[in-house]
């Protein structure tokens, strides 16, 4: 890791995640949805991807890792949401299944408690080609300040995602309370 502040590393990173609130456009296709572990995969890749993951449904375990927690929670009301996204300043660059830049939380608006519902690779982009994974191209480039040109991947492999396990945003998640949190008495 650099020498750089702790905090900065984790503002770097936010802004990355932000930015692709206003940058990303749903997936062109939809993906199969996952599988329950031990399933057939869309790719036998997220296999290794959802054992290496699986243990920060506990929040701690992520912050424990290394992922720097956030409260800055990414919904667009057209698209859907990302959620919170915890960065590993680490896995920035990183395409190894098992090893995402970030790790996303939703919030259940009943409990206040963050669940895991995504992962997201983050790779800088240097004038190489567009990274791939899962036989799968990143999405992006995106170019935004203060964290520069980039690509993005997520997997939502703890939630399912009616557009697909490798679109962007997922309709199902919510930053905000929705009305089926507070049914009306």
């Amino acid at each position: 890791m650099s020498a750089r502040p702790r905090p900065l590393m984790a503002a770097l990173a936010l802004a990355a995640v932000t930015s692709l609130a206003l940058g990303a456009a749903p997936a062109a296709t939809a993906d199969p949805a996952p599988k329950p572990a031990g399933k057939d995969w869309p790719h036998p890749d997220l296999k290794r991807t959802y054992e290496a993951t699986k243990k920060y449904k506990s929040e701690q375990a992520a912050i424990a890792d290394g992922y720097l927690r956030t409260d800055e929670c990414v919904e667009d009301p057209e698209l859907g949401g990302m959620g919170y996204h915890y960065v590993k300043p680490a896995y920035v660059g990183s395409t190894d299944p098992t090893k995402p830049a970030a790790v996303l939380y939703e919030e259940d608006h009943k409990t206040g408690k963050r669940e895991l519902v995504a992962v997201e690779w983050v790779v800088p982009n240097t004038g190489q080609p567009r990274p791939t994974l899962f036989n799968r191209g990143f999405d992006g480039p995106f170019d935004f300040e203060p964290v520069g040109p980039h690509y993005s991947l997520h997997a939502w492999i703890f939630k399912k995602n009616p557009r697909g396990v490798f679109a962007p945003f997922n309709p199902r998640v919510h930053c905000t309370p929705c009305p089926e949190d507070h049914p009306k008495a």
